[in-house]
């Protein structure tokens, strides 16, 4: 709940400041987001691929310094073994609590299978599920993430 509220209030800070609300919303994404992921968020990029069984999410280092390489791997090994266990509480303090697709993953989980692996300047994590529902799920919450990351993801390879 406090990471909901700590997005909301952050927002209304930025609405008093200017800007339109995609920019205000990124800017909260990204201030909490450096709360979250442990690598530089300027000095990577992450990708998000919808697959016809789910989704593929890699994260990589723009710069292949090996330090953000390292620190990204770390991150979503972790993350994947949280997201196996319907444990969704860092994308939640990120992007609150009613982002698309976030619910339904969470209590889906158990029908999802998620995996981790290194790829050459980062790692990704690969969501595959049988149910129609769930990557329906999945692909919601890949856009919404693209859409609150702004410059640093894009859809696809």
């Amino acid at each position: 709940m406090r990471a909901g509220i700590g997005v909301a209030a952050l927002l209304a800070a930025l609405v008093a400041c200017g800007g339109t609300e995609l920019e205000q919303r990124r800017a909260a994404v990204a201030e909490a987001g450096a709360e979250v992921m442990p690598f530089d968020l300027e000095r990577t990029t992450h990708i998000f691929e919808p697959l016809e069984d789910g989704g593929l999410q890699t994260i990589l280092s723009d710069d292949e310094d090996a330090e953000q390489v390292a620190l990204i791997r770390a991150h979503l090994a972790e993350e994947a073994d949280r997201f196996a266990r319907g444990d969704f509480h860092d994308p939640s303090m990120i992007h609150g609590e009613d982002m698309p697709g976030l619910h339904a993953l969470m209590t889906g989980h158990d029908r999802i299978t998620v995996t981790y692996q290194d790829v050459e300047h980062g790692g990704e994590v690969r969501y595959e599920s049988r149910d129609p529902e769930l990557v329906d799920a999945i692909h919601a919450w890949f856009e919404a993430q693209v859409r609150d990351h702004g410059d640093h993801a894009r859809s696809h390879r």
